[in-house]
């Protein structure tokens, strides 16, 4: 249990669980047993799958990555690696069984994207995280879904300030993924793995985050909450010393890594608040 919960990565549960909450709960206005299903779905098992089989199938080159072996990645022992798959995989059979029964068929295909998403990015034959771009999109993909299918699943209403935050959120999740494959540019080269950082290197890596980020801020002016812009103001902040980085220096990146993986609770904290506003304001 132990090296389960090491492996699902209990910092980044947030990261997966609070869209889906948020989305589902701003709709319906309630917190019935789908949501309460839906949002431990998203929180654990969905973390295990993703991360689970990162882990084993990454093994080797994460024993490069000084990084490895806390909240940032497990690196657990090969006779540890089929319990952890096989768990992973289990982990999420009996919740994707009930969730599947309460949406209709768009909910389904979008559930069924968001968890070919998770087996994609790291397991053998497909590996998108070796795949340079759609790595990034990938992984925003692992955040973004979530949210999308609390929304698919209650029926709301898309409208272009909707679609404007999810893009948003997109851009937010392009940007973390390169931004964090920055400090693993020379462990991934030395262990023969390709990425968006080591085909654009770390200078340029860092720029697209960068401008990822600020897009993503701009995208929420166009929202029924302009004020969400600021949100982008902490990651801009947050990276603009990594900026002049290059690949020998690309480790340094770590630095900022760590407070991106803090930063996020801090900004999930201001989201609430944002949230609750919109509540307060709708009902007056």
């Amino acid at each position: 249990m132990k090296n389960l919960f090491v492996t699902s990565r209990p910092v980044s549960w947030v990261n997966t669980a609070y869209p889906f909450a948020a989305a589902y709960f701003l709709v319906t206005g309630r917190i019935d047993w789908v949501f309460v299903v839906g949002t431990l779905f998203f929180l654990i098992p969905y973390n295990l799958l993703m991360y689970g089989i990162n882990d084993v199938f990454d093994y080797e080159s994460d024993l490069l990555n000084a990084r490895k072996g806390g909240v940032e990645g497990a690196v657990l022992d090969r006779k540890h690696h089929r319990f952890i798959l096989w768990a992973s995989i289990l982990g999420v059979v009996p919740f994707i069984a009930v969730l599947a029964t309460q949406g209709g068929i768009a909910a389904n295909i979008v559930l069924a994207i968001s968890i070919f998403a998770v087996l994609a990015y790291s397991a053998p034959g497909l590996r998108f995280k070796e795949r340079p771009f759609l790595d990034s999109i990938t992984s925003a993909t692992h955040f973004v879904s979530p949210a999308v299918y609390g929304l698919v699943l209650v029926q709301a209403d898309f409208t272009s300030g909707l679609w404007a935050v999810l893009v948003a959120f997109f851009l937010w999740g392009m940007a973390s993924h390169a931004f964090g494959a920055v400090q693993d540019i020379v462990p991934d080269r030395e262990g023969g793995i390709a990425s968006i950082g080591t085909v654009l290197g770390a200078r340029f890596t860092v720029w697209f985050a960068f401008a990822a980020y600020a897009c993503a801020g701009l995208l929420m002016l166009l929202t029924a909450v302009p004020v969400a812009a600021l949100l982008a103001i902490p990651y801009l902040i947050n990276i603009a010393p990594s900026l002049p980085l290059v690949d020998a220096t690309s480790a340094r990146a770590n630095e900022a890594w760590k407070r991106f993986l803090w930063l996020n609770y801090l900004t999930g904290f201001l989201v609430t608040m944002i949230f609750i506003w919109m509540i307060l304001r709708t009902t007056g």
